[in-house]
Formats: structure tokens, C-alpha cells, sequence
């Protein structure tokens, strides 16, 4: 074993152990990737795969949580279900386990981890206060709800990954990668009972403009001390100068009117895109280019004879 590798390792060690809460560098969910004898929603040609493997996913994650404060529903969500400020590590946790098992497992595991996610949506309910009805009462599988979370992650990721990344979006058949993404990341959600999702940009961009024009998204105290948390939560001193330029990429990367309404001022793209970017590369090449949940994935995909091994 050379310097590099092992210094690839530790760092891969801590990264991993950050990010899913195992202390091993192997996330629980990493044999629900692997077991299982049928192919899932996606294969490694796909948009989502090809997002979702990419580091780009980290910019993604934290551009999407600033996104969903702008909604009332949700953010009561957070803050009246969550331990995002005592636990947020556990909370990502959750989230990344969801994204991970969608992505790359099995298709009955896929559905058993929607199943999963539908039983914690069914305790997540209250009240929250509307810019346009007033007091009214949710409920975490609300359609407005589920398709605000959808959008505002599937388009962060989307857009994370067409800032920072360097790897092109397959198009299938479809006009473009993104309309691609798009039409087949739809299929997540429905799992959690919702069917009515974009298919492609235009209508992604459709649905966000509706729902501004609607009035929904607000900004209010609790708003605010949601994005003073995602801007310095508290993460182990070593990690957080690279949180901070993944916070700036996040910011950078909003719409200008999410980014006018949460007040936050970015960076010029000309600064913070190559920074970006470097900054991805050179995680990707500190911790090394082996991702044990694609491999146990495609392991499973070759096993089963869907991918050649050779």
C-alpha cells in the first residue's frame, strides 16, 4: 500500500464516517445496495446515476435544504419534527440513506425504503402559518408538500451537478441531459404517493414559477435561523473550511430570487465556479476514486447478469 492510498483512506474513513454515522467508513445501508437477485429504477448509463454518484450531490444537498426553508409547510416540518440542531448529522443521515437506496438498490429494496419514508411522513404533522391562507394544517405526504421537497432537491442537484461537475448528463431519449434527469428521477417519489411530477425542464421551471406567483414561499424568523444553521452547523473543525466553499457554491447557484428572498449574497460566478469545481476534484482525489455503494451495486448488476464484467 503506497502513502497516497493510505492517506486516501483515512480521509475516506472520516468523510464517510461524517456522512452516514457508521464508524467503519461503510454506511448501513450498504448491504441493503447489495443483496437482492433484480436490477432497480436505474443502471449506470442513467441521469440519476450519474448524478447522484457525483460529488456534485454535496453542493446539491446543501443548495436544496436553503430552497425548502423558503417553503412554510415544509420548513414547520423541520422545525417542529426534527432534531436538525441537536442531531443534524442523523438527520443527513436519513436523507442520504433515502437518495442512496433509490438510486442504486434493488427495485423491491427501493420500495421498501419509500415504504420507509412514508411511515415517518405519517407521524410529521401540525400547523404552520401561510403567507396567502393563514393557519392551516399539514401533513408530510400533503401533495404541495411532497412535490415543493421533489422539485427543490431534483432541481438543486441539477443544478449543482451542471455548475460543478465536469461529467455530461446522458440524454437518452430525451432532448437534453437535464430533461432526462428530470423524467426519470420522477420515478422516486412515487413510492411516497405522488405521481403528478415534471417531466422535463420546462415543466420543472413551470411548477416553481406557479408556486411563486402563488405566494407560498416567505421568509420569517424561523426561516432565518434554519439558514444560520445550514450556513455553520456543527461539523468537526477539520471539515469546516470545505463546508464553507460548498455553502458558497450552494448560495451561488440559487435563483436570484431565492437568493433575494433569503438574503444571502454570493460570490461571482467567476470565482466560485472554478473554486467549486476544484474544490470537488480534489475531495474526489483525497478520498479516492472508490465508491463502495456503486460497487456493491454494480457487483449486484453483474451477478445478476443485467452489466457484462469484463
Amino acid at each position: 500500500m503506497t502513502v497516497l492510498s493510505t492517506i486516501q483512506d483515512r480521509l475516506a474513513l472520516r468523510f464517510k464516517n461524517l456522512l452516514s454515522g457508521s464508524t467503519d467508513g461503510n454506511p448501513p445501508w450498504l448491504e441493503v445496495v447489495a443483496r437482492g437477485d433484480e436490477p432497480g429504477h436505474f443502471l449506470p448509463t442513467d441521469a440519476p446515476w450519474v448524478v447522484h454518484r457525483d460529488f456534485g450531490t454535496l453542493v446539491g444537498g446543501v443548495r436544496a435544504l436553503l430552497v425548502q426553508a423558503l417553503h412554510p409547510g415544509s420548513l414547520a416540518g423541520v422545525m417542529q419534527h426534527s432534531r436538525y440542531a441537536s442531531e443534524p448529522l442523523g438527520r443527513l443521515a436519513g436523507t442520504i440513506r433515502w437518495l442512496t437506496v433509490t438510486t442504486f438498490a434493488s427495485l423491491p429494496e427501493a420500495l421498501r425504503e419509500g415504504s420507509r419514508v412514508v411511515r415517518l411522513h405519517n407521524s410529521v404533522t401540525g400547523e404552520y402559518e401561510s403567507p396567502v391562507q393563514g393557519r392551516i394544517a399539514y401533513r408530510a405526504d400533503d401533495s404541495d408538500l411532497l412535490e415543493w421537497v421533489h422539485i427543490a432537491f431534483m432541481e438543486s442537484f441539477l443544478t449543482a451537478h451542471e455548475w460543478y461537475s465536469h461529467v455530461p448528463l446522458p440524454r437518452g431519449n430525451r432532448a437534453t441531459g437535464a430533461d432526462n434527469y428530470i423524467d426519470q428521477w420522477g420515478i422516486s417519489v412515487k413510492a411516497l404517493g405522488f405521481e403528478d411530477v415534471p417531466h422535463s425542464r420546462a415543466e420543472m421551471d413551470a411548477r416553481l414559477e406557479q408556486i411563486a406567483a402563488a405566494g407560498v414561499l416567505t421568509v420569517t424568523d424561523d426561516t432565518r435561523a434554519v439558514i444560520a444553521f445550514i450556513r455553520n452547523p456543527p461539523l468537526p473543525r477539520a471539515f469546516k473550511p470545505v463546508y464553507r466553499l460548498l455553502y458558497e457554491a450552494a448560495v451561488a447557484s440559487l435563483r436570484p430570487e431565492y437568493r433575494q428572498l433569503l438574503g444571502l449574497r454570493a460570490w461571482p460566478t467567476f470565482v466560485i465556479v472554478p473554486v467549486g469545481r476544484a474544490l470537488l476534484r480534489l475531495m474526489r482525489f483525497a478520498i479516492g476514486p472508490k465508491s463502495p455503494i456503486e460497487e456493491a451495486a454494480i457487483e449486484r448488476l453483474v451477478r445478476i447478469g443485467v452489466l457484462d464484467g469484463h
